[in-house]
């Protein structure tokens, strides 16, 4: 038990490091103000799936904010939180999809992208918006905008990149029962 929670510290670290280093290094701009496509979502969703959702949430939250922080200042607390559930959402497939064990199947895939897609839309869709306006007392018209984007392109980070890095992954591992003694 002890072995798996230094596993699940040790994979919160690295993945909130490389959400934060991702994050800031590539930034690719969108039409829409301070909404961008961001590749760090796919490596969070990787982590997600490998460690769960507790690593997935603290991954989001630690990440997003120390990537604010740095970036602009300050965290902006409604979408750090929405990285955590979006990480939260991914991670409770884990067992489920056992990849580390089991492969990755063309229904795995399919699975994972269903509920990525679902918690983009959620979390990027509803929960930034209403805490934006909420908290922060932002115009409806410009958060919405910035949330309907925000669950597409990430979504498609997710669907195009989180896919090809447990492809990736999946194809690196042994196989359950391909080992056998001689």
């Amino acid at each position: 038990m002890q072995d798996s929670t230094i596993k699940k510290v040790v994979a919160t670290g690295i993945g909130a490091a490389l959400f934060i280093i991702i994050g800031m290094l590539v930034n690719i701009p969108t039409p829409i103000p301070n909404t961008n496509l961001q590749l760090q979502y796919a490596v969070l969703a990787l982590f997600a799936l490998l460690y769960g959702p507790g690593v997935g949430f603290f991954i989001g939250v630690i990440g997003h904010a120390l990537k604010d922080s740095l970036q602009y200042g300050a965290p902006w607390w409604t979408w750090v939180l929405v990285s955590g559930f979006l990480g939260l959402m991914i991670g409770l497939l884990a067992k489920r999809l056992a990849i580390h064990t089991k492969g990755l199947t063309k229904k795995d895939l399919a699975l994972f992208n269903g509920v990525q897609v679902l918690a983009n839309g959620i979390g990027w869709g509803l929960l930034a918006p209403y805490g934006d306006i909420i908290f922060y007392s932002e115009p409806a018209s410009k958060v919405f905008a910035q949330g309907l984007l925000s669950s597409l392109v990430n979504a498609l980070t997710i669907g195009i990149g989180g896919s090809l890095l447990l492809i990736a992954y999946a194809k690196s591992r042994p196989q359950q029962g391909s080992l056998s003694k001689d």
